[in-house]
């Protein structure tokens, strides 16, 4: 059988400058999760990884720590959706730098306020009202995922790791599951910083056989290495 497993990055810089580094966390996490995939999991002939370092930082570690000596390739349709471009477009005041860190500063829950204000960036972006707005329409984005996800079932290779975002895996899912594209992204916020989603691959395609699996992080038995962001 072979199968490919979607991995979601791991913690990121929230707080920080530079939004796209691995947190201390993060990078534990990385490790956790490859202890358990040399435990558990069948040993990579393929890893696929999306184009940030967020992407890297979560891929290298983990294959150190499983013992995996394969090179992981990039694959560009497994990049994030460009989150400050469409918070700029729905309020311009944060398209200048910095400026979303310092107004998520000013409020008493900033993963809240973050978390509204993007809920109402991607229904603007997908409401396909508004694509000269953007570089890349929430079509141009959904179909590179889908052609990234082909890329791999077309790959000879019986097991593939394909480390990601929330972005790509909430579209794979939705389309394998023939959800509405309007509730995609409904499938993304409860995933698990390095969450491990299966997919089986075969003459037909994909089909979904785990969502959003965590059991490395759960083993250790304590409830702070289950981040969301």
């Amino acid at each position: 059988m072979r199968e490919l497993l979607l991995i979601r990055h791991g913690q990121a810089s929230f707080h920080a400058e530079d939004y796209d580094q691995l947190s201390a966390l993060g990078e534990r996490q990385s490790l956790l999760l490859g202890e358990w995939m040399a435990e558990c999991s069948a040993m990579p002939e393929l890893v696929a990884m999306g184009p940030r370092v967020r992407h890297r930082g979560t891929a290298l570690p983990c294959l150190h720590a499983a013992g995996v000596n394969v090179s992981p390739i990039t694959v560009p349709g497994l990049d994030e959706v460009d989150h400050l471009e469409l918070l700029a477009r729905l309020r311009p005041e944060l398209a200048e730098a910095g400026a979303l860190r310092a107004a998520m500063k000013q409020q008493a829950d900033p993963y809240r306020a973050f978390q509204q204000l993007f809920v109402e960036a991607l229904q603007r972006w997908t409401s396909g009202e508004h694509d000269a707005d953007y570089r890349r329409s929430w079509q141009a984005f959904r179909g590179d995922v889908l052609d990234a996800l082909d890329q791999l079932i077309q790959s000879p290779a019986n097991t593939i790791w394909a480390f990601t975002s929330g972005g790509p895996i909430a579209v794979i899912t939705s389309a394998l599951l023939q959800a509405p594209e309007t509730k995609t992204f409904d499938l993304s916020w409860s995933l698990v910083n390095t969450g491990v989603t299966k997919l089986r691959l075969g003459s037909r395609g994909a089909q979904l056989v785990t969502y959003n699996t965590w059991p490395h992080l759960e083993r250790s038995r304590d409830p702070s290495l289950v981040t969301l962001r």
